[in-house]
């Protein structure tokens, strides 16, 4: 099926269409002839089901269910998280898997019976922990009342998997039975794991040395990649090294009947190959290692940008005539007869602003609502005094941007040579697919790099999507190229980690890398150091230990420094001196630093990475009171398949009581303790052992909020959520679900006392924002409250509190933009709106949109727009997604159409009626004045210049469609005229 999400159309009780649509772009993509809806669950509740549960329940644990909530829920129709569980009591009988697969053959690997078995153990040992805790409710403390069913009534369960199987059963084996017949010749294909690893031999010259050996006995042989661009860069890197004859496949039908004089290459997600007595199939996993599929999202970071700051009732909002107020909602006013949808902003003294919708780019987001603001004065003076002030030094802070970049411009470097061959083969052992921002990010590093300019880029991203293989094939090009690569981390785990990654990458290649922290000997410290002197030493991946004066490079080539934030003063110090004539790119998971605003400004170049991976689930996130049996089994389900957990407590003194509770509750998992007021040797060995695998689950402080990446760990356990902030439950939640597991949190609350309504709040909306992406609007928040003071220093922090972070940031684009073009004095080219009245509705209704935070989207998003074609793709958008344009809607695009024209002709103001339309230039400024008196002069236009410098077009106009018509007239004919000011 072509997609998940579908659009239905209905015309009345008839349904007309079905649709699938993108849901990123919110766009049509397909469309179907039928889908089948199923139940969501195999428990339907009516009255017939919820009369036998009654009495199934009742009979089985007694008739006490007063302060029973399944049973209450039940009762009154009401669906209870959970309830499958009871399913037998629903139902007369329940049907086995057999009995719908009817005659078909069951097929069971060679490992069912184990797992099988596995299973079994860990619901019988649920099954008793619950029961013991039901009938001694001393065992389950304080925890919810939980009245289990006996695994025999819910499962079909038997000593053996066949059991679950119809008449006919197949049991596969990877061995041959004495005296069988039955081998059917199928067979895993064979890995390169072994050429992989090894230093002495070149991994894709093996492949084709195999390929052709099975070319010559006969066999046909094909390669199955996971996307055509893999396919592609497959059969270039293959043909460099001897393939001979390979073939580009359509489908799987294509490639097996090709010769075996070929090799065929097709697109086939196959994570394993597999050889039959005619047949070699490799997967592209087989050849490279494991891949993991990445999403091709088409949606602009730009885009993501604008809806993470879309308002919601109660923000404080700035408007850059007004200033700081407090954004109410929106409210229908009626203006020349006609409804329009306004902005409604409280300012101080309970006075009331209403701005027209289609001038909504005036406003923008302050920032938190416990950001000690006040409320400015409708009207009053000391808004634009205030402005007025920061204008200046805006200015100030502008120039001295422009040096920074200007100095950076001016030195100049050698530009780097990329080796195509070398680096397909490199890029070949990424062990992901590239996402679009991925191959922008690394285009654009290899345009600074080759363009015989100083780079300065910073590339964000969160944990993930992709930074450091960027880094990667920067350091590949700039290593090949003769010159030396530092890799500069905050912690010695990190170190760690990119050490191995880099080492692994780079194995048998001609570069030298090399590892630089307290997790290295005296020794190895000592022979790094010479090599770096030396020049033996190309790539070094180290802590602050790097940058100490006792370390010298023979040529530094690209300094890349991970989390720069993290750095202390001393260090940034330091830094600022590597810096000088080396390139430079930096990698950030938080987007507040100051780097983040020398590269808004446009001082530095930046790289957004905003595509997460496709086969990353999200985060199953549970929120409860605390209930012992819960917790173990929780701790119990993640161990018993393989991983490790996570149990992070707010305060220290609560571990000693979490590590009692383990070792009395779940005993059989292995845990260990860490927090930060550990000697950091102890730290980093108590770290690493869990990275090693070595325990079970991390008892551990907010120390792992920002920490190592541990793929094996997803399961993560909160103690007291309720005492945590937003942002930094948010930050401990991103330590899990790094792989293609499914990842879970449990979030528990006290059981016997109430919640503040605040972290009720706070817990509800961590619990909402599962899906990937969603924390991209958490972080927004988060930018507001804690970047405003430490993006520039305290005396920049300052100024944003003033007017806001938005607000403040474009001011200064402004600044940075008119100095660099030239321009003496800053103007707020930007911060004017025309002003539209034409006496007709223009809104976008609610019976069309009903939700509220999706039209301030579309305000917003409506309120950029500049571009005919823009505004006619937002309208075929808007079509789309919600039918067909109501009046109103078609006149909120034909007004932003006249807006745009408006802000071409300097028009501030547009005042049409039934017998034409005042038209006010801003400043009484026009583009080509020589070209407006022709205008008024001539008698046929029906023009005269009023005393106050406004313009009147005498017309009729008796209605609003012609009014509409006739102003956008005379306003395309004022812009063409503007634009040939030059002329």
């Amino acid at each position: 099926m072509p997609s998940s999400h579908f659009d239905s159309d209905f015309f009345g009780q008839t349904l007309e269409s079905i649709r699938t649509f993108d849901s990123d772009t919110q766009r049509t993509n397909g469309t179907l002839k039928h889908i089948d809806l199923t139940p969501m669950s195999e428990l339907v509740l009516t009255q017939e089901t919820i009369k036998r549960f009654r009495q199934n329940y009742t009979r089985s644990f007694g008739g006490n269910t007063a302060d029973d909530q399944l049973y209450a829920a039940v009762s009154g129709g009401a669906r209870y998280s959970g309830s499958e569980h009871w399913l037998p009591f629903f139902y007369d009988h329940l049907d086995t898997l057999a009995q719908y697969c009817g005659d078909a053959p069951f097929v069971f690997d060679d490992q069912a019976i184990e797992a099988y078995s596995d299973r079994r153990g860990q619901i019988d040992d649920y099954y008793e922990a619950r029961e013991t805790a039901r009938v001694t409710p001393q065992v389950a403390g304080s925890g919810a009342p939980y009245k289990p069913v006996p695994p025999a009534l819910l499962y079909a369960v038997d000593d053996h998997p066949y059991a679950l199987a119809g008449a006919s059963v197949v049991q596969l084996s990877p061995f041959l039975a004495p005296n069988a017949n039955d081998d059917e010749g199928g067979h895993i294909a064979p890995s390169f794991a072994a050429e992989r690893a090894a230093t002495d031999t070149n991994l894709f010259e093996a492949v084709v040395e195999r390929l052709m050996a099975e070319r010559r006995a006969g066999r046909r042989t094909i390669i199955a990649c996971w996307s055509e661009g893999t396919r592609d860069r497959m059969v270039q890197v293959l043909k460099d090294h001897g393939l001979t004859n390979p073939r580009l496949a359509e489908n799987w039908r294509d490639a097996a009947s090709t010769s075996a004089a070929t090799t065929s290459l097709v697109v086939l997600g196959l994570e394993s190959g597999f050889e039959t007595k005619d047949l070699l199939v490799f997967s592209e996993q087989d050849i490279l290692g494991e891949r993991i599929l990445r999403a091709q999202r088409k949606k602009k970071a730009s885009d993501a940008l604008t809806e993470a700051t879309s308002l919601a009732a109660g923000d404080l909002v700035v408007h850059v005539d007004h200033g700081i107020g407090r954004f109410l909602g929106l409210k229908v006013i009626y203006a020349g007869g006609a409804p329009h949808e306004c902005v409604e902003i409280e300012y101080a003294g309970d006075t009331k602003l209403y701005l027209p919708v289609e001038n909504i780019e005036l406003l923008s987001r302050y920032g938190a609502e416990d950001a000690g603001a006040q409320l400015d004065k409708l009207g009053g003076v000391a808004w634009q005094a205030k402005k007025g002030r920061l204008k200046k030094r805006i200015r100030e802070m502008a120039e001295q941007l422009i040096r920074i970049a200007a100095a950076r411009l001016l030195s100049r470097s050698d530009p780097v040579e990329i080796h195509p061959g070398a680096y397909d083969e490199f890029v070949a052992r990424f062990p992901y697919e590239e996402t679009e921002d991925q191959l922008a990010a690394v285009d654009a590093v290899f345009e600074d790099l080759t363009a015989g300019k100083v780079m300065d880029r910073l590339v964000c991203g969160d944990v993930g999507f992709g930074k450091t293989e960027v880094a990667l094939r920067a350091a590949f090009a700039v290593a090949l190229g003769g010159q030396q690569v530092a890799v500069v981390v905050p912690t010695t785990l990190l170190a760690r980690q990119h050490f191995k990654t880099f080492k692994e990458r780079f194995a048998g290649l001609p570069v030298n890398v090399q590892h630089a922290s307290r997790l290295v000997t005296s020794a190895e410290m000592k022979a790094t150091k010479e090599g770096l002197a030396d020049g033996q030493v190309d790539i070094v991946i180290g802590t602050h230990a790097l940058l100490a004066k006792s370390i010298s490079f023979k040529n530094l080539g690209m300094l890349i420094i991970d989390e720069e934030q993290h750095f202390g003063v001393g260090h940034k110090e330091r830094l600022k001196e590597l810096k000088d004539n080396v390139h430079v790119l930096t990698l950030t998971a938080t987007p507040i630093p100051r780097t983040l605003q020398l590269a808004l400004t446009g001082v530095r170049d930046l790289s957004l990475l905003a595509t997460p991976p496709v086969d990353r689930l999200a985060i199953r996130t549970f929120i409860s009171p605390f209930d012992p049996l819960s917790v173990r089994e929780a701790l119990l389900r993640e161990k018993y398949r393989g991983g490790q957990s996570f149990y992070v407590v707010p305060r220290i003194k609560d571990q000693t009581e979490i590590a009692e509770f383990l070792i009395a509750q779940v005993p059989e998992v292995s845990f260990v303790i860490a927090n930060g007021q550990m000697a950091p040797g102890q730290l980093d060995d108590i770290m690493n052992a869990f990275y090693d695998g070595k325990f079970d689950v991390l008892v551990a402080t907010t120390i792992v909020e920002s920490g190592l990446d541990i793929p094996n760990a997803n399961t993560l356990i909160v103690h007291r959520a309720d005492n945590f902030g937003l942002a930094q439950l948010y930050q401990i939640r991103g330590r899990i679900g790094r792989s293609k597991a499914r990842a879970y949190a449990l979030f528990t609350v006290p059981p016997d006392r109430k919640m503040t309504d605040t972290a009720e709040r706070r817990l509800g909306v961590l619990q909402s924002l599962e899906s990937l992406g969603a924390g991209f609007q958490l972080a927004s928040h988060d930018l507001d409250i804690r970047g405003a003071g430490n993006l520039l220093g305290d005396e920049q922090s300052g100024h944003i509190r003033e007017v806001g972070f938005e607000l403040y940031q474009s001011m200064l684009e402004e600044a940075v933009a008119n100095l660099r073009s030239g321009e003496g004095e800053y103007q707020d080219d930007n911060e004017w709106s025309p002003q539209i009245s034409l006496g007709m509705p223009v809104m976008i209704p609610e019976t069309y949109v009903p939700d509220l935070q999706v039209r301030m989207q579309l305000y917003r998003q409506l309120g950029d727009l500049s571009d005919v074609r823009e505004i006619d793709a937002a309208g075929a958008e808007l079509i789309d997604r919600f039918g067909p344009l109501p009046e109103e809607v078609e006149g909120l695009l034909k007004v932003i159409l006249v807006k745009a024209l408006c802000r071409v002709a300097n028009v501030e103001k547009v005042d049409a009626g039934p017998k034409g339309a005042v038209i006010t230039l801003r400043n009484n400024e026009f583009p080509n004045p020589v070209a407006l008196v022709r205008l008024v002069s001539d008698v046929a236009n029906q023009v005269r210049i009023k005393p106050d410098q406004k313009l009147v077009f005498a017309r009729n106009w008796p209605t609003a469609e012609a009014r509409l018509k006739g102003a956008a007239g005379i306003l395309s004919r004022m812009a063409k005229l503007a634009e040939n000011a030059d002329g």
